[in-house]
């Protein structure tokens, strides 16, 4: 038996490729109303089109979760249109420009801070304040591997995503006690456009060597996040808060 989002609506970032597409569309077809919120705002209405073409309820939005009045008008948008919201997926999210921590500029550093941890604050801020005037809810916040280990050239970016995972636990506390439930994915390595431009990048050779590294011996599939994020943000998972689940073909038990 599937997921049944019917009558709920969801909120997803970052929702015009890769993970986010993915889980936006899987909250579709569980029956919950989406709004998509993509900084890429032609890609996400593109996207958008097709969904709503395929039957589906869904809206959306351009954003740039660094600004902080983009989030804010994304949030009441979302409320204004479907009335109410009971899952968000915060997804968006940027890489770093590979560079020991001694030669990283601060430019790189404030703007992969801007998106991956400020702009995940950001959401859970105006997300929060409506479920808990609404009494019910659940976040999942989207990390990373990159949140639990190190990585050589990759400071600025463990950073943040090691920051998602204290934001989370944090919001867990202060609110599990009010019916609103916050998480954690931990993807490793998926097969997303950002992993093309790693590769594009001349990154590829790292990611065959990490492929290497993975007891599953592959990649995995932006659906294999969404099915995560789906069950953590469902009833089956209504025990469940302030956790940090990797999904990672067994990576991180090494």
């Amino acid at each position: 038996m599937g997921f049944v989002f019917a009558n709920q609506v969801a909120l997803v970032t970052g929702a015009a490729s890769g993970i986010g597409l993915a889980t936006a569309r899987a909250f579709a077809e569980a029956g919950a109303a989406v709004a998509l919120a993509d900084v890429n705002r032609e890609a996400v209405h593109a996207v958008a089109g097709e969904l709503s073409a395929a039957g589906h309820k869904v809206i959306p939005i351009g954003c740039d979760v660094s600004d902080i009045t983009q989030v804010q008008a994304m949030v009441r948008q979302t409320v204004a249109e479907f009335g109410r919201l009971d899952a968000a997926f915060n997804n968006a999210g940027i890489q770093n420009l590979l560079a020991e921590t001694a030669d990283a500029t601060a430019e790189d550093y404030d703007r992969v801070m801007s998106v991956n941890l400020r702009g995940m604050w950001a959401c859970m801020k105006f997300q929060l304040q409506h479920m808990r005037e609404q009494g019910s809810g659940s976040i999942v916040n989207c990390s990373s591997l990159g949140g639990l280990v190190g990585g050589a050239e990759r400071a600025n970016y463990h950073a943040a995503k090691h920051g998602v995972i204290g934001l989370t636990k944090s919001a867990a506390l202060e609110y599990a006690a009010r019916n609103i439930r916050v998480n954690a994915v931990c993807p490793g390595l998926i097969w997303t456009p950002m992993a093309e431009q790693m590769v594009a990048a001349g990154q590829g050779e790292a990611l065959e060597g990490m492929v290497k590294s993975i007891p599953m011996a592959r990649h995995g599939r932006p659906e294999e996040i969404a099915d995560a994020v789906l069950w953590l943000s469902s009833r089956r998972a209504s025990y469940v808060t302030g956790q940090s689940i990797s999904v990672d073909g067994g990576f991180i038990m090494r």
